[in-house]
C-alpha cells in the first residue's frame, strides 16, 4: 500500500505491521518526527520511556529474552546510542532479537565533522560492530524496506541484534512510501541429512553419551528431553542453557557436576551451545567425539574440529535426528542411579555456598513453577549459575559470556513487562544496582511490579574478594558509599523492605508478590559470602 507519509510515520507504521506494540525509548531532538508519529498512532503502541538510554536497551533486551520475540528500542544518536551499547553487546552475546532504531544528525552533515548536536564519527560503524546487520535510511521510501530487512536478518540464521539509523531530515520529510506487510520470513539453511545420519550413527553406537545445551536449544525443550531419555544421556546447561531440561529430572545436571561424566563420555552432542568451558578446559584431559547442531556454521569449528557438524536450528534438526536414531540406537540401561549420584556429589561439594543456597532455595520456592529469575554479577547470582534448579525454558535470564555489571535490574523490568502473568525476581548487588537505580522511577511510573533482592555489603564485593584472595589483600577502589536504600526506594514511590535472614526474605517476597502496581526492593545486608571461584 502506497501513501504519502513522513519518514517517521513510515517507521511507526512499519513497526506496527511487523507486530511491534511495545517500544522502549527516549525522545529527543533528532527523533522528534518519530515521536510525533507515535503520538498520531498512540493507540497501537505502548511506549515505555526510561530515565537513561541504557535502561531502554536493557529493558528491550529483557523483553526479547523472555518472549523470544523481536523487540525494538529507540534512542537519539551520539551519546544516546553510546549509552545503549553495553546492552547491545549483551544482546549480541545472548543471541537476542533486539532491534536498535536510532536517530541520526541531518543527512547533509553526516561525516562532515561540523560539530552538530550529538554528532560522532562513523555512528553506523559503531552500530555494525555490535550487531549482525545495520544500515541507514537515506529517504522516507527506504524506511519500510530497511525495517523489513532488519526483521528478516533477526529471524535468519543465528538471531542477534540489528540496527537502523534514520537521519532527522529523513524522519521529517514527506514522500510517497510503499508500506510493506509484516509477513517476514527468516532464511533457513538446507538440512544436510547425510550429516544427520552420521550423527545418528555416532549417537546410536555411543556407550556413554552426553548432551550440552545453550540458548539455541531453548525452543526445543521437549525434543531434547526425548532425545536424552532415549540415549540415557545427561543434559548440561550453563547460563543460557538452563531450563531446557527440567532440573528435577535425573538427566539434568549443572555444569560442575558433569565434569566426571565428561571424562568417560565417548560421544558428546552440543545443541545450540559453544560449551565453552569443556571445549577450552576439559577437552585437554579427555577428547570425546563431538557432534554440533547449530544454525551458525561459523560456530562449528571454534575450539575444536567436530566429528560431525549439522547447520540447522535445533527444532529443525532434532526431529530428523530422532527418526534416524531409531535405526541405529541400542537399548541402554537406565543411568538414573549414576546421574543421581553425580547430582548428590555436586550438592555435597557446593553446600559450602552459604548463605547463597538458602536464599536461592527461598527464591525457587516463592517463584513457583513458571516464575523468572534474573541473575547479576553478585555472589548470589554467581551461585545461581551452578546450583539454582531451573524448571522451564526462558525462566533463567543471564548475561551469558558478556558479564555486564548493572544489567540485571533494568533487564528484569523488561522481563516483567513481557511476563506480567508470573513473578519475576532480580538479584542485585549494591554496586550493580546503582548502575541503573534511576529506572525505579520508570518502574513506578509504568506500574511494573518487579521484585528486587538487593544484597548490600557496601562493596564491589566480587572484585574486593579477588583483591583479598588473589592479590595479597591489596584492596583498592572497591569500598562503596551507599545511600539509605530504604529511604531512597520509598522516595521513588516503590515498596522498600529489609530482610536479614532467608525466612525474612521469604516473607518480604510474599509481600512483594501481593503488590501489583509498584516494584518492591528488598535490601539484604551482609558482610561476606564464600566465592564460587573455588569451583573453577
Amino acid at each position: 500500500m502506497t501513501q504519502e507519509v513522513t519518514g517517521g510515520e513510515a517507521a511507526v507504521l512499519s513497526l506496527h505491521n511487523h507486530g511491534i506494540d511495545t517500544i522502549f525509548g527516549l525522545p529527543g531532538v533528532q527523533n522528534d518526527w518519530l515521536y510525533n508519529a507515535f503520538y498520531d498512532h498512540r493507540e497501537k503502541f505502548r511506549i515505555i520511556h526510561t530515565r537513561h538510554e541504557q535502561g531502554a536497551a536493557y529493558m528491550g533486551l529483557g523483553y526479547a529474552l523472555a518472549k523470544d520475540d523481536p523487540t525494538v528500542f529507540n534512542v537519539v544518536p551520539g551519546p544516546g546510542l553510546l549509552n545503549a551499547t553495553a546492552a547491545m553487546s549483551t544482546a549480541y552475546a545472548l543471541n537476542a532479537k533486539l532491534f536498535c532504531l536510532t536517530g541520526q544528525i541531518s543527512s547533509r552533515a553526516i561525516g562532515k565533522d561540523w560539530g552538530e548536536l550529538h554528532e560522532i564519527n562513523d555512528q553506523l560503524g559503531v552500530i555494525r560492530g555490535l550487531t549482525k546487520w545495520a544500515d541507514r535510511a537515506n529517504a522516507p521510501s527506504d524506511v519500510p524496506g530497511l525495517i523489513h530487512e532488519g526483521f528478516r536478518q533477526m529471524l535468519s540464521g543465528r538471531p542477534r541484534p540489528v540496527g537502523l539509523e534514520i537521519p532527522m531530515d529523513v524522519l521529517a520529510a514527506k514522500a510517497q512510501v510503499d508500506l510493506l506487510s509484516g509477513n517476514v520470513q527468516g532464511d533457513e539453511p538446507e538440512l544436510d541429512e547425510d550429516a544427520v545420519e552420521a550423527a545418528a550413527k555416532l549417537l546410536g553406537q555411543a556407550k556413554s553419551p552426553m548432551i550440552f545445551v545453550g540458548s539455541g536449544a531453548q525452543s526445543s525443550s521437549a525434543l531434547v528431553r526425548e532425545l536424552a531419555e532415549t540415549l540415557q544421556a545427561p543434559v548440561v546447561g550453563y547460563r543460557t542453557g538452563m531450563g531446557v531440561v527440567d532440573a528435577r529430572s535425573y538427566l539434568s545436571l549443572h555444569q560442575p557436576a558433569a565434569k566426571a561424566l565428561w571424562d568417560k563420555a565417548d560421544v558428546v552432542l552440543a545443541i545450540g551451545s559453544n560449551m565453552r568451558v569443556p571445549a577450552r578446559k576439559w577437552i585437554k584431559g579427555h577428547a570425546p567425539q563431538i557432534i554440533r547442531i547449530d544454525v551458525d556454521p561459523d560456530t562449528h569449528e571454534k575450539f575444536f574440529i567436530p566429528a560431525c557438524a549439522i547447520t540447522a536450528r535445533a527444532e529443525r534438526a532434532l526431529p530428523v535426528l530422532m527418526s534416524r536414531l531409531e535405526r541405529h540406537n541400542h537399548v541402554r540401561a537406565s543411568r538414573k542411579d549414576e546421574l543421581l549420584e553425580a547430582k548428590a556429589k555436586w550438592a555435597e561439594r557446593s553446600a559450602v555456598l552459604e548463605p547463597q543456597l538458602s536464599y536461592l532455595k527461598v527464591i525457587r520456592e516463592e517463584l513457583g513453577e513458571d516464575g523468572v529469575f534474573v541473575d547479576e554479577l553478585t555472589q548470589v547470582g554467581f551461585a545461581s549459575r551452578i546450583t539454582y534448579p531451573v524448571y522451564n525454558p526462558r525462566t533463567f535470564i543471564s548475561t551469558g559470556y558478556q558479564g555486564t555489571l548493572g544489567y540485571g535490574f533494568p533487564t528484569a523490568l523488561g522481563v516483567k513487562l513481557a511476563r506480567p502473568d508470573v513473578p519475576v525476581i532480580s538479584v542485585c548487588g549494591d554496586g550493580g544496582f546503582m548502575f541503573g537505580v534511576q529506572e525505579l522511577a520508570t518502574a513506578v511510573q509504568h506500574k511494573i511490579p518487579l521484585i528486587v533482592l538487593l544484597f548490600n555489603n557496601n562493596q564491589y564485593g566480587n572484585v574486593q574478594q579477588m583483591q583479598k584472595n588473589n592479590y595479597g589483600g591489596r584492596v583498592i577502589a572497591t569500598d562503596l558509599h551507599n545511600p539509605d536504600f530504604l529511604r531512597m526506594v520509598d522516595s521513588f514511590g516503590a515498596q522498600a523492605l529489609r530482610a536479614t535472614t532467608s525466612e525474612e526474605v521469604r516473607t518480604a517476597i510474599q509481600q512483594g508478590k501481593r503488590t501489583t502496581d509498584v516494584p518492591t526492593v528488598i535490601e539484604v545486608p551482609f558482610t561476606e559470602m564464600p566465592s564460587v571461584d573455588q569451583f573453577r
